[in-house]
């Protein structure tokens, strides 16, 4: 598959291809380079903006300035969370975003990311740093002419928010709800109406009606985007996604042309921008919960049939995929991982929290 040299000879069309050929202008100026990073978030947006903002220091700090990064957000490039083909084309020179948004392009790309039933956040760290994640990253970007690296980790994300209780399967049938990603896929085939819209349009949906419910990320992000103000129930626990890693991607050419130096930076800022959100996630989403409780917001857990078709679709997902090669040795390195991990955590980590817990009354 050449996508590289199909996206090169193709225009995006229409306003989309205006918008981001005045945007990315790349600035090299006495030593000094600058690269344009379409963002699929809104300015400001709690936990995702702020990896944005940590990658872009990081890189900032790492260089002494002789390499920056120019974050244009959503509202800048007009895309959306369709950043992909700008950076494959070489008309922006890097996207940050969460990678699952690009499952149309290559259904593997969803690992790096989140995938139902999948890695949790420690799982994902795990097979990314300590075994060969980063490399099949790499190998899945350079068929589309691109480098990748995850940099930014949001936890375990929420099942969801919901105008109406979830009392059973059948209470899936017709509803409209935005998921991304194959967690998304998996919800339709349960008879779900799955919509994708980048982070700014949901609270729109929501109170238009347009949408009957929606995952977003946790309690914090959730409470700033204002999701309690428009459902009334919310469901901590989800399938979707255990562990939702975020990245940021170079346009090939466009990174081989950096300094060996620069080329480093960009991977060291990722992996530090990677580790801090996950802290960030993790330090503000219990006091948000308290606060949604607090504030009337109805927290649920969905039933063990729910669970179980969940499940179901998920698996029958995952399956469909496994006749494209990169995408099976994907997951099945991806879950080789995830089983030897989980193997030691649930008698070192879990066995010793239950223990703690109990202990101290928590």
């Amino acid at each position: 598959m050449d996508r590289r040299s199909f996206l090169r000879t193709s225009a995006l069309g229409g306003a989309a291809a205006a918008t981001a050929t005045s945007l990315a202008a790349p600035a090299i100026s006495q030593g000094r380079e600058q690269l344009v990073m379409f963002c699929t978030w809104p300015n400001g947006l709690a936990g995702v903006w702020d990896s944005v903002e940590r990658f872009s220091n990081n890189v900032a700090d790492l260089t002494d300035g002789t390499l920056t990064i120019d974050a244009r957000d959503t509202g800048a490039h007009g895309l959306g969370t369709q950043v992909f083909d700008p950076v494959v084309s070489g008309q922006a020179d890097a996207y940050h975003g969460a990678d699952y948004y690009f499952v149309g392009q290559h259904p593997a790309w969803a690992f790096f990311t989140a995938v139902p039933f999948g890695l949790t956040a420690p799982e994902i760290m795990t097979w990314y740093y300590g075994k060969d994640g980063l490399a099949l990253h790499h190998e899945l970007g350079e068929i589309f002419g691109i480098k990748s690296f995850i940099a930014g980790q949001t936890a375990a994300q929420g099942g969801g928010w919901f105008r109406n209780p979830i009392e059973s399967a059948e209470d899936l049938q017709g509803l409209k709800f935005r998921m991304p990603g194959l967690g998304g896929q998996a919800l339709a085939a349960l008879g779900a109406s799955v919509q994708v819209l980048a982070g700014g349009e949901i609270y729109q949906a929501l109170s238009s009606g347009a949408l009957d419910g929606t995952e977003w990320i946790g309690p914090w992000s959730d409470e700033r985007l204002g999701l309690q103000e428009v459902c009334d129930y919310y469901y901590p626990a989800g399938f979707h996604e255990p562990g939702a890693a975020l990245s940021v991607a170079v346009n090939l050419d466009r990174f081989n042309s950096l300094s060996p130096q620069h080329q480093r930076a960009i991977e060291i800022a990722a992996a530090d921008a990677h580790q801090h959100n996950y802290a960030l996630f993790i330090a503000n989403n219990g006091p948000a919960l308290q606060r949604l409780v607090a504030g009337g917001t109805e927290v649920r857990e969905f039933p063990d049939d729910v669970w179980d078709a969940f499940g179901r679709a998920s698996l029958e997902v995952l399956d469909g995929f496994m006749d494209d090669e990169l995408f099976a040795r994907i997951r099945e390195s991806a879950f080789n991982s995830m089983n030897e991990a989980s193997g030691w955590m649930s008698k070192s980590d879990s066995a010793y929290t239950a223990q703690r817990n109990r202990i101290l009354g928590l």
